[in-house]
């Protein structure tokens, strides 16, 4: 575990290096359970990837040392409550800043963690892309067009997700790319957990390792009129699309 401090507030950060020369940085953001043994096997997962991970203690603010199970819902979403948004967001970038020697940064986030990632991502500088998974709320800022290139993992039986949710998203924000796992709930990605598709989980972390070698690794995303940010994947010149062909980035 490391230490950082956001405006004044120390908090404790678990952190996993790759061996060898970094490929760029992860910041990890957890869900309502903490740093648990789920998040911090992600952030090792990252690091056996080639990336420094870091993964912050946001509860640490409130309460430190908070490590809750799938029974303890209600007591993680009440912290996250007594927390709001606005500290959180400087703690990523307080993170952020503390692994931006590696390289290019990515952020990845669950559930509360997909949120803060989806808003911290039009918020915080030095990022390269922002991913979450079944993140909450994601229907309150949907009008703010994305600064950085944008990756959403829904579970289609996410209970506090509806597919009218997902419908409507979709439909107001085509410049974030976004993939549904039809028989996947919260939590799906945690190899541990209840709710853990490992079929969903393989194919929503194949496609977040290439999303982030692409930003992070690759060359940086390029700036379209009119629509969101895109990655120009490689340097030679294509033939110009006529304009009703640019679609945007693919919902599967």
């Amino acid at each position: 575990m490391i230490e950082v401090t956001a405006n004044e507030v120390k908090f404790s950060a678990y952190r996993a290096d790759p061996e060898g020369t970094p490929k760029g940085a992860v910041v990890v953001l957890q869900d309502v359970f903490g740093v648990n043994a789920d998040i911090r096997k992600i952030a090792d997962s990252f690091a056996a990837a080639g990336y420094v991970a870091v993964a912050p203690s946001l509860f640490d603010k409130v309460k430190s040392n908070i490590e809750l199970d799938a029974s303890a819902d209600a007591e993680g979403r009440s912290l996250t409550t007594e927390l709001g948004t606005e500290w959180p967001i400087e703690a990523i970038q307080a993170t952020v800043d503390t692994v931006k020697d590696a390289g290019k940064v990515a952020l990845v986030g669950y559930a509360w963690g997909g949120y803060l990632a989806y808003l911290a991502a039009n918020k915080v500088k030095g990022l390269a892309c922002a991913i979450g998974y079944h993140a909450d709320g994601l229907l309150e800022g949907v009008m703010e067009k994305r600064r950085i290139p944008t990756l959403i993992h829904f579970a289609e039986q996410d209970p506090l997700f509806s597919e009218e949710d997902r419908i409507q998203f979709r439909a107001r924000r085509p410049d974030v790319s976004a993939f549904s796992y039809p028989d996947a709930s919260r939590g799906f990605g945690y190899a541990a957990g209840p709710a853990y598709n490992a079929e969903a989980a393989e194919k929503a972390q194949e496609r977040t390792l290439f999303w982030i070698s692409q930003y992070v690794v690759g060359q940086g995303p390029v700036l379209l009129k009119n629509a969101g940010a895109y990655a120009q994947a490689k340097t030679e010149k294509k033939p110009k699309k006529k304009a009703d062909d640019d679609m945007g980035p693919p919902a599967d």
